[in-house]
């Protein structure tokens, strides 16, 4: 059995579909109880807090594989992976894929929760995805009222990735064998910038999208007010100065799903909806 934490969201919803849809038993688990398609109907759900690594156990029993997501909100309480990880380690799962950053790689944002699940003794292998696609949906609302995307930075160009392609690379490392102390870095086919994003939503409202570009301070006053500061800063370092690395379109993502990954036009049409 696989369980798969964070099963609520951009990558653990469309991960549970994937794994049941290859015939896998699933355990979902998310911190609140799942709304309307959140989980399937057929698939066991089971409630739990990392923070709290106790109530994890209950969806551990029988399993041999993990999906591990931890939200902001766990790392901006001090949460402890290590503990997760003893717990993880005791029910006798066998195997832990963890959802990471790209930013680990390059030095952007801490390595313990990846340290976590390497001294645990069990089976890994790292995700690293760049930002997501979906992080666009910041925009929405603004969007909708008036036709407006601001944002800073706004012909950096990085290679988001599509959340549907994080999981079903996920998919893949947890189903598969060979994947064991594998660092797999995810990004989309090709670097796109916040004008070019907008451009885009234009494209597939067919309607007019101003882009307001912000400065650093403007950015930094608004982003305060839902993250810590030093996330606040770190976010605002990768989006503005990356590294080479950072910009790098990586191979991992076709590789492991053989095929092209989505880009953003591909995710932006599906998405539409969104925007209207």
């Amino acid at each position: 059995m696989i369980v798969v934490t964070g099963a609520t969201g951009n990558v653990g919803r469309p991960l549970v579909r994937a794994l049941v849809e290859a015939g896998e038993r699933v355990t979902a688990v998310s911190r609140r109880s799942p709304a309307g398609e959140d989980v399937p109907a057929d698939v066991r759900h089971q409630q739990a807090d990392l923070a709290d690594p106790a109530s994890l156990k209950p969806a551990l029993d029988g399993a041999s594989t993990l999906f591990l997501l931890t939200s902001g909100d766990f790392m901006g309480a001090g949460g402890d992976l290590g503990a997760v990880m003893e717990v993880v380690r005791a029910a006798g799962v066998r195997r832990v894929v963890l959802l990471s950053s790209q930013g680990v790689g390059t030095g952007h944002l801490p390595a313990m929760l990846e340290d976590a699940v390497k001294a645990s003794g069990v089976e890994w292998t790292m995700l690293r995805p760049s930002g997501f696609h979906s992080n666009a949906l910041q925009w929405a609302e603004p969007i909708r009222t008036r036709r407006e995307v601001a944002a800073p930075f706004g012909d950096v160009a990085l290679p988001t990735v599509d959340p549907v392609d994080v999981a079903a690379a996920a998919a893949v490392a947890l189903r598969g064998e060979g994947h064991g102390g594998k660092v797999y870095e995810l990004t989309g086919p090709a670097p796109v910038s916040p004008r070019q994003q907008a451009t885009t939503i234009q494209a597939a409202l067919g309607e007019p999208v101003r882009f307001v570009e912000l400065t650093r301070e403007q950015a930094r006053a608004h982003m305060v007010g839902f993250m810590p500061e030093p996330v606040v800063e770190t976010t605002l370092d990768m989006l503005g100065n990356p590294p080479e690395a950072l910009k790098r379109v990586s191979p991992d993502a076709e590789r492991l799903l053989g095929r092209r990954p989505h880009d953003f036009a591909e995710w932006a049409a599906r998405h539409v909806e969104a925007f209207t």
